[in-house]
């Protein structure tokens, strides 16, 4: 039996409720303030997980931050809660841990973490990569767009995924236009894909003006608020929204019935497999993230797979080899812990079209 494990945390206050109902109670402040002295703690434990070619087992394990907390807090702090979750997964029997949400972002990416633990570490961004990657190939080609002739706005481009995205579309995609904050590390992505794109990149600092023209977006940014709402896109966009919290405003999807959004990297797991734990979804699918240390673990690969900033190719198509040998799949599209029936993808089609959105936008 393989064994792996994952790190959890609270994306918002309202999260510990899923645990803990009476927290629902008690005021914001007070919560996130007694849960920096709380020490990790596990979950669930997770059963079923089965390929063709072996199983595992595994846990959740809970490091008490909230998204808010893992940017604002000191930053050896939050990494010391990180591998305190860690040294629990090793203590469980889990010989490879995957990083969660923020948990894959602070510092240096894992990198620290992995020196620190005596087990294999990966953040899954990787697999998230290639199936935000696939989910968006295959809304493109629904919506009756081609990546070929496409405007593309990456927001998030100097991240992690936003720059393995980057470095894949520019050879599929015509125009792209990469959007960060950061000027220096955006330019220095610019001048690397210049040679590869077919049409024009530009870059930009300004979410909304770069949403105008794109006919898809993938956003992958750490902001804790949304940053995308309905006036922003274009009709008959496509949006890939890999981003936790998510970057696109539950409104959209109410408000422009002529846009499709979907989220990135929705899988499903093989086997019976029981989480032990309600995260929002269906069962058996998780997160492409969670997916990666599932993959590994079932593969008998405990190394440190993803890790840092700089996410490389071959990783990428390592990773998606594997999910498909130990029968991971793409859960169809989901949007807003629903998900978009073949129905919903004709109707924002037939609104697209006619350059129909919906009013008041």
């Amino acid at each position: 039996m393989e064994k792996f494990a994952f790190i959890l945390h609270p994306l918002v206050v309202d999260d510990f409720a899923r645990k803990f109902p009476i927290m629902r109670y008690l005021p914001d402040s007070w919560i996130e303030g007694a849960m920096k002295h709380v020490k990790s703690f596990k979950i669930s434990h997770i059963t079923g997980v089965r390929s063709p070619y072996a199983e595992a087992e595994g846990w959740f394990i809970a490091c008490p931050l909230t998204a808010r907390q893992m940017v604002t807090l000191p930053e050896e702090y939050v990494t010391g809660k990180i591998i305190e979750a860690c040294r629990l997964a090793q203590d469980l029997g889990a010989k490879i841990v995957g990083l969660g949400a923020f948990t894959s972002i602070v510092g240096d990416a894992g990198i620290t973490i992995a020196k620190n633990v005596d087990i294999a570490v990966t953040s899954g961004n990787s697999y998230t990569v290639a199936t935000a990657l696939q989910g968006t190939r295959e809304a493109v080609r629904l919506m009756g767009k081609d990546l070929a002739t496409a405007h593309v706005a990456i927001i998030g481009a100097t991240g992690s995924i936003g720059a393995a995205c980057t470095r894949i579309l520019a050879r599929e995609a015509h125009d792209i236009t990469l959007v960060a904050r950061h000027q220096e590390r955006l330019e220095a992505l610019a001048e690397e894909m210049r040679p590869y794109v077919k049409g024009q990149l530009t870059t930009s600092d300004d979410v909304k003006k770069s949403l105008r023209d794109a006919d898809v977006v993938i956003t992958v940014t750490s902001a804790v608020d949304c940053l995308i709402e309905p006036k922003d896109l274009k009709v008959g966009a496509v949006v890939c929204d890999v981003a936790r919290p998510r970057n696109v405003s539950r409104e959209v999807s109410v408000a422009r019935k002529d846009v499709l959004v979907i989220e990135g990297g929705v899988i499903r797991v093989p086997g019976e497999v029981d989480f032990g734990f309600n995260f929002g979804f269906p069962p058996q699918m998780s997160y492409a993230c969670m997916a990666e240390t599932m993959i590994l673990a079932l593969e008998g690969r405990y190394e440190n797979f993803t890790l840092g900033r700089d996410l490389s190719i071959k990783q990428i198509d390592t990773i998606a080899e594997l999910a498909k040998k130990h029968d991971f799949r793409l859960a169809g599209f989901r949007n807003f812990e629903k998900p978009v029936t073949d129905e919903e993808i004709e109707s924002i089609q037939q609104f697209a079209n006619i350059g129909l959105s919906a009013p008041n936008v």
